[in-house]
């Protein structure tokens, strides 16, 4: 679960910031996916902003995830820290 969250969260911050790169400077035309939706025709910097937001909030949930699942990278055996 964690793993999907991070690869999910990652390309779509990742679609947000090319998105937000090719309004400003006209850069990756081809690999940006709002660019080729139609209806968001006008919207395509808004959108970008979004999925960045969308991405970064997705990247900080896998975090939590992880604590959640009972990651306890740096614990002994027991959830005991080392000292």
């Amino acid at each position: 679960m964690k793993k999907t969250l991070e690869i999910l969260g990652f390309i779509l911050a990742l679609q947000g910031l090319a998105g937000i790169v090719h309004a400003v400077t006209g850069w990756f035309r081809y690999g940006v996916v709002v660019r080729h939706l139609g209806f968001l025709d006008g919207y395509e910097v808004y959108a970008s902003i979004v999925l960045a937001v969308l991405g970064v909030s997705m990247l900080i949930a896998s975090d939590k995830a992880g604590a959640w699942s009972g990651d306890r990278s740096g614990t002994e055996s027991g959830g005991r820290t080392r000292t």
